[in-house]
């Protein structure tokens, strides 16, 4: 699931070779789904976690607000991820490899909550997603549950 950066740096020539000859679908590529992942595995401890929130404790408003107001003083997941969590943010084209398309439902789907909440916890080394240490563990759960429902 997880590919080097050599692998995908090749398909992507592929990709863009084929795409110049007509033989891919413009419209998944502008769609980038599914991407590649940069990053690797969350250590066991936290890639086994399962969210504590119940359905009764969890608020899908907060995790909304989280989202597109609370990261850090200056920019939002919304200002990478997008409004839509398409990965269009108006921030999105300075970062090589693309922030996360997360209404790609590949992008979470098959992704172990526990790993979800170490890449918001700690970042994602080689990417553009920095960590956030500010957030509650609470908090970190209640992005995790908003992120795959942008996926439905």
């Amino acid at each position: 699931m997880f590919h080097s950066r050599k692998k995908t740096v090749a398909l992507l020539g592929l990709v863009a070779c084929a795409t110049l000859m007509g033989g891919v679908n413009s419209q998944a590529l502008v769609q980038n789904c599914p991407q590649p992942r940069f990053t690797g595995k969350a250590p066991d401890d936290y890639y086994n976690r399962k969210s504590p929130l119940t359905a009764q404790l969890l608020d899908a408003k907060a995790g909304e607000k989280l989202y597109f107001d609370g990261a850090t003083d200056r920019f939002s997941c919304a200002t990478c991820h997008g409004s839509k969590g398409d990965g269009h943010g108006e921030m999105a084209k300075q970062y090589d490899p693309p922030p996360r398309n997360f209404s790609c439902p590949q992008a979470v789907n098959g992704v172990p909550d526990g790993h979800l909440f170490w890449i918001v916890r700690f970042g994602s080394p080689g990417t553009g997603m920095p960590a956030h240490k500010n957030f509650s563990d609470d908090q970190i759960w209640q992005l995790v549950a908003y992120v795959r429902g942008l996926a439905k």
